[in-house]
């Protein structure tokens, strides 16, 4: 895990020790461990690293990592099975200096080209420069747990884990003023048809599942996508001759896998805990691989007193397992205190303060000199975790078995889902696209209906990004969230959060292998009964208490936000951001007027705080 950067041009005043220097000081924080730079023989390519010690902490780990006299690598990120494909690589002739899995990325990539993604199990951002060739490899994770932005003019091109590192490399921060439209309007920090916009002009994203090569010597560059698990919509894993019980033993194996190859680490490992189902079955999944005698550290936020506080779901798996468990409870003076640190390390704006909870976790972590966790983000989008999903569900089984529908619909009552089932809903299963549009042209006219716009800005800028995909299935809705519309989102503020602290977070639940298998299944292994993420219970059933297994109601890093809203300074810090927003030109002056709304972290017309964290992340600080 580490922070890169880079910058390739024909003219050498673009490529200098100084301003490499200058983009790896500004992501140092992701790399406290060291630090290396490079320009090439030809003196087309500069590259610039911050190193975070994982995997064989002794200086022969270090980066820019040089292989064969041609290859140079900068990499952000774990290649899990490094092990396995180095035994692989060495069958084949390659011989390495260190154990690192960077090394390795280089060698698979001189016998494999551009294919080597297809054998890396994983989560990276690398650039791989060939001097031979004069090309620039880059390349990101299949679900885009690593951040890498890029920018290009006609004289250069530079890239970096983060866009503070552009910026110091003199790249103007200038805003979007679609991105900014849609994230005051509807909350979206992504555009679900570009993956590579970002909140600045001229600055993009490297999407996930993709890589770049970019051709010095003409200064063309290519993008593809190397990875497509989209789901087949029928019974591949059930036709295949295996029963509900092979489905689960499988299930089982490949998530227990992934903990297993997750846990490789030369320093200290512990896990996230928030006392829900996902982050206590990895918990679990660790504790059943360990033969070590030392307690898992775990690390949670508690708000005692809090409606959703889950207090109670963590102490119950403490004593089960008897764990150790760190605790922190941030309040609102927390917030006022950090604020300006986590806007400085998210660079975009976020939809709630849930996200500092997440931060606060991470910190913690770190300063118990824990630098790698293990986390159990990603499995709500691959099993149906949300309540959401039970409408796509319901859809679905209206068009195809609707007596399965009536005792869903049945079952669903004891859990008090927010969703009924109604005309409208009967509709949109029949004619999704139809469904689609009308309610695209519902939203687009609330967002420029939005009152507290400044009517120039909403004219200029008014672009909808609403999305409502016209998929007739859950995996449908399922492969849309968790490829295209939503999961980024939460993987950026967990790379943030995490990085800012000098923590590497990793995912077991977001193995590909685990992923295409799920992908695969029919939708009643992940709802059934009413129960969401049916398969991941089922697995977690024998290793966890029955109140965590088969807990009913979803809650997550959710902080007690309508109460932090009300606190003195951060409602001043929401008319500042209103007043900076007024004087560019976004809210209309009318709004200074109207007195400041707290709301709860995930609700639907969370404006106040959109307007605050909008403000603080548009800021030039140049």
């Amino acid at each position: 895990m580490c922070g890169i950067a880079g910058i390739l041009s024909a003219d050498p005043a673009h490529i200098t020790e100084q301003r490499l220097k200058k983009m790896t000081d500004a992501i140092a924080h992701r790399g406290p461990d060291g630090q290396g730079r490079w320009i090439s023989p030809s003196g087309l390519a500069g590259l610039g690293s911050r190193r975070l010690s994982i995997i064989d902490l002794s200086p022969a780990g270090a980066q820019p990592m040089h292989y064969l006299d041609r290859y140079t690598l900068i990499h952000n990120g774990e290649i899990y099975n490094y092990r396995e494909l180095r035994s692989l690589l060495q069958l084949k002739g390659y011989s390495f200096s260190s154990r690192t899995d960077t090394e390795v990325i280089m060698a698979a990539y001189d016998l494999y080209g551009t294919s080597c993604l297809q054998h890396f199990d994983g989560m990276f951002a690398f650039a791989l420069w060939d001097e031979q060739e004069k090309t620039l490899f880059l390349a990101r994770d299949r679900f885009g747990e690593k951040p890498l932005f890029i920018y290009q003019d006609k004289s250069q091109f530079l890239f970096a884990s983060e866009m503070k590192a552009l910026w110091a490399a003199g790249i103007i921060k200038d805003s979007n003023p679609a991105m900014l439209f849609n994230f005051i309007t509807l909350g979206y920090t992504q555009n679900p048809a570009d993956g590579s916009e970002t909140f600045f002009r001229h600055i993009n994203k490297l999407p996930a599942r993709s890589f770049l090569l970019y051709h010095a010597l003409t200064r063309q560059s290519e993008i593809n996508r190397y990875w497509d698990p989209y789901p087949e919509e029928g019974e591949r894993v059930l036709s295949a001759g295996r029963s509900e019980q092979a489905v689960l033993q499988e299930f089982t194996a490949l998530l227990a896998d992934s903990v297993s190859k997750r846990l490789r680490s030369d320093v200290s490992v512990g896990t996230s805990l928030s006392g829900g189902l996902d982050s206590s079955t990895i918990v679990a999944s660790i504790l059943r691989q360990s033969d070590s005698p030392q307690k898992l550290p775990t690390f949670s936020a508690v708000f005692p007193g809090f409606a959703k506080d889950e207090s109670a779901y963590i102490s119950l798996l403490t004593r089960h397992f008897s764990l150790e468990n760190y605790q922190t409870t941030p309040g609102a003076a927390d917030l006022v205190r950090d604020f300006e640190k986590l806007i400085a390390h998210q660079e975009e704006p976020f939809q709630s303060s849930s996200i500092y909870a997440q931060f606060s976790v991470f910190g913690l972590a770190a300063s118990r000199h824990v630098k790698v966790l293990l986390d159990g983000q990603g499995a709500d989008e691959l099993l149906a975790g949300y309540p959401k999903y039970y409408s796509w569900y319901w859809r679905e089984l209206y068009r195809s078995d609707k007596k399965t529908l009536a005792h869903e619909l049945a079952a669903a009552k004891d859990f008090d889902t927010p969703d009924g089932w109604s005309w409208k809903n009967r509709l949109a299963a029949l004619l999704p696209a139809y469904a689609g549009r009308y309610q695209k042209k519902r939203q687009t006219a609330l967002q420029l209906d939005n009152k507290d716009l400044a009517g120039d800005f909403v004219r200029q800028s008014g672009i909808s990004y609403y999305d409502i995909p016209p998929v007739a299935s859950l995996n449908g809705i399922l492969y849309y969230n968790a490829l295209m519309n939503g999961m980024e989102e939460l993987l950026r503020y967990a790379d943030r959060n995490s990085m800012a602290h000098g923590v590497e977070v990793r995912l077991p639940f977001l193995d590909h292998r685990l992923a295409e298998f799920l992908f695969a299944l029919p939708a009643h292994f992940k709802i059934r009964g009413g129960w969401t993420k049916w398969l991941l219970r089922k697995s977690a059933e024998p290793m966890l208490p029955a109140g965590i297994a088969w807990r009913r109601d979803k809650i997550g890093y959710e902080p007690p936000q309508l109460a932090w809203m009300q606190d003195g300074i951060l409602q001043e810090y929401v008319q500042e951001a209103r007043r900076s927003l007024v004087k560019m030109g976004i809210l209309a002056p009318a709004v200074l007027q109207k007195k400041i709304q707290p709301m709860e972290a995930h609700a639907a017309e969370n404006f106040d705080w959109r307007y605050l964290v909008t403000a603080a992340c548009m800021k030039d600080n140049s």
